[in-house]
Order: C-alpha cells, then structure tokens, then sequence
C-alpha cells in the first residue's frame, strides 16, 4: 500500500485546494499562535470545511489542554489531533476519546516517557527543536527506521523532508505516513505552498 501523505503548515483555501488535488490524505492546520504558519482563528472554518470529505482534517497543537481544545472544536472540526509540545502520557489520555497523533523526537531523552505510555493512534517522529518542529532540517533516518521496527503504533516521518529525499526516506524508514510542511513552500516563505513541489512531493510518494 502507498505511503500516505500529510501537507502541513496550511495557511490558504488554494494551497489546500491544490493540496487535495495532487492527492494529498491529510492537510494539516497548526494551531499554535508562536509558529510562523499558524492559522488565525477566523479563517480556520472556512479551509477546513472546504475539503473534500475523504481529506484528514489535522489540527496540530502544542501543550494544549482539554478546554483549549475544546474551545477550538467550536472553530472548526477536526478528524485528527497531533500534539506537538511537551504533553505527558497523563495530559494525552485526558484528550481521548480523540483521534491523536504524539510527535516524538530522536534520540528519545532519558527522562521522556516511553513511547509506549502515550494513549495514541499514531506516533510522528521530528527533528529536534525548541520551537517545536518546523526546522526543515532531517534527522538521522536509521534511528526512525530502529523506532518504527518495534513499534507498537504506526509511525509517521517528518523533519527536513522534500521532494528529493521523501523517496529514499520512505525507502529505509518504511513509515506509515510523511509529514512534510517547509520542504513543499515557496522561496522559502513560511506558510505559503509551491504548487509544482506538492506535486512532485506527492507523486514521489505514491509512486513507491
């Protein structure tokens, strides 16, 4: 079966759209007011409730509580919920009975919870970064492809990825789904898609 495949960093209807048209499984909308592709508020409803009904609606959060998600369920719906901070195993069971991906980071520190621990449909694996991800930079792909040999949950991949390198991770990772967000933008403007490089992203995925 193909890989599947998530567009993130979201921030437009047409990025969206063209996200949707090349094939894309799922879109994601970050939702953390300190990155720089944080979606406002206001425009939330009207992109993801213009996709088509068989596009995984992904919210991506960082250290969000119960209330604060639940305050922004009443701004759009969402099919998934992919946490990206700090949350304890404690912190994501609170948030079930929710679809939920917990992004991770390799080498898991010491004093990290297992991966085990948290109550999750998925687990995403990222580049290091203080700020949470969007770092376009990759990591060490051997240590993705150890993690997901004995995980017990799919496994997505993420960090640094583009349409050059997204075959060959695929090729020794062998992940549930990638993740992709800054290797798909325009010169390099934070939020905003090339179009031709979503296809070519897209195509090279599905081609496998």
């Amino acid at each position: 079966m193909p890989v599947r495949v998530k567009i993130c960093g979201i921030t437009s209807a047409a990025d969206a759209a063209a996200a949707a048209e090349a094939g894309a499984d799922a879109l994601g909308f970050i939702l953390y007011p300190k990155s720089k592709r944080c979606v406002a508020p206001e425009k939330i409803r009207a992109l993801v409730e213009n996709l088509p009904p068989y596009v995984q609606r992904v919210a991506v959060t960082v250290n969000a509580g119960p209330e604060e998600i639940a305050a922004m369920e009443k701004l759009a719906a969402f099919d998934v919920w992919q946490l990206h901070g700090d949350e304890t195993p404690e912190a994501v069971r609170a948030l079930r009975p929710r679809r939920l991906v917990k992004a991770l980071h390799l080498p898991l520190s010491a004093a990290q919870p297992p991966a085990e621990a948290y109550a999750v449909d998925a687990l995403l694996l990222d580049t290091p970064s203080p700020e949470y991800g969007g770092t376009g930079k990759t990591f060490d792909w051997k240590l993705a492809a150890e993690f997901r040999a004995r995980a017990s949950k799919p496994v997505i991949l993420s960090g640094g990825l583009t349409p050059e390198n997204v075959a060959e991770a695929i090729r020794v990772v062998q992940p549930y789904a990638v993740d992709v967000s800054s290797g798909v933008e325009a010169g390099g403007v934070a939020g905003k898609k090339d179009h031709a490089k979503l296809r070519d992203f897209i195509q090279a995925c599905k081609a496998l």
